[in-house]
């Protein structure tokens, strides 16, 4: 059997890459693009050494560790050792899925000329077979993990956040609500929902306790200082949610929401607040709630 070192490395380079890509994408990293090929490039040029070199330390589970450890930190330069560990953990979930799934595949096309040789898949199967293997191989990954993480725990989805409203900063904890698609009807501007109480420094109260009835058009109890201050920045949000059907909640416009994660903060500058005048929880685990477009 002819083998040509070039086709096995543009193989392991591709291979490599979408491993690589697909680890970026479930653990939410900042995808770089020449990164991820700088990476690709070194684990490719390790299975040509592998292959040439027979040499027992090529083959060593010490060296390939050691090697998972340099692509993670050329592709993802992780902040610290705890995430790099996660994300090397990943790696490796996802080249065990990756491998079952794409070997899978190219046995199935063309398997009686197919051998492994010093560790390295060779045989006389095409480019096309191995991208076919790769791409159904890089959506089965994606779609199993993301049927994975509908099955967390609800403290995997508490996280940190920090609202910005006139000024002054609000810091609570928050729950990622998966089924939440609250949105502002007019500018379809996402909400982000508050208890009312996390506002009595930035709200004035005639707002806060008379909610009920601004939302009904009573305003005889707001001064009209705060009503040429405050009315018209108030938003109404129709809402299905938190144990009431075709409730209404009133909004106002925040300056900046900051998500907090272990990586990185995200921050969305175009979030309405939508006060909620009960507590969100008996134990008080959070008291804010921010929609799927938070994760």
């Amino acid at each position: 059997m002819t083998v040509y070192i070039d086709i096995i490395f543009l193989e392991n380079l591709i291979i490599n890459y979408i491993i690589l890509y697909a680890t970026g994408i479930i653990s939410k990293a900042k995808i770089k693009q020449l990164r991820i090929i700088l990476s690709s490039i070194i684990g490719a040029t390790y299975s040509i050494m592998n292959y040439i070199v027979n040499i027992q330390i090529y083959s060593s589970v010490l060296l390939k560790i050691l090697l998972s450890i340099l692509m993670i930190y050329v592709a993802y330069k992780p902040q610290n050792f705890k995430l790099l560990g996660k994300k090397i953990i990943l790696f490796y979930l996802v080249s065990f899925v990756f491998a079952g799934a794409a070997l899978g595949i190219i046995y199935m096309v063309n398997s009686h000329n197919i051998t492994i040789q010093n560790g390295i898949l060779v045989g006389s199967y095409t480019i096309k077979t191995i991208f076919i293997g790769v791409i159904i191989a890089f959506f089965i990954i994606i779609v199993g993990f993301n049927i994975i993480k509908t099955k967390i725990s609800k403290k995997d989805l508490i996280c940190n956040i920090k609202v910005d409203i006139n000024g002054k900063s609000i810091k609570t904890k928050a729950m990622i609500d998966t089924g939440n698609f609250l949105k502002e009807p007019i500018t379809n501007t996402p909400v982000v929902v508050l208890e009312h109480t996390l506002l009595y420094d930035v709200i004035p109260k005639q707002i806060l306790n008379n909610m009920d009835k601004i939302l009904g058009g009573d305003l005889k109890d707001i001064p009209e200082e705060i009503q040429s201050q405050y009315i018209s920045k108030l938003k109404v949000i129709p809402f299905s949610t938190l144990g009431k059907q075709n409730g209404m909640l009133l909004g106002i416009k925040s300056d900046k929401l900051v998500i907090e994660n272990e990586e990185s903060n995200k921050v969305i500058d175009k979030v309405i607040v939508g006060i909620y005048n009960k507590s969100l929880t008996k134990r008080g685990e959070y008291r804010a709630l921010v929609g799927i477009w938070a994760s």
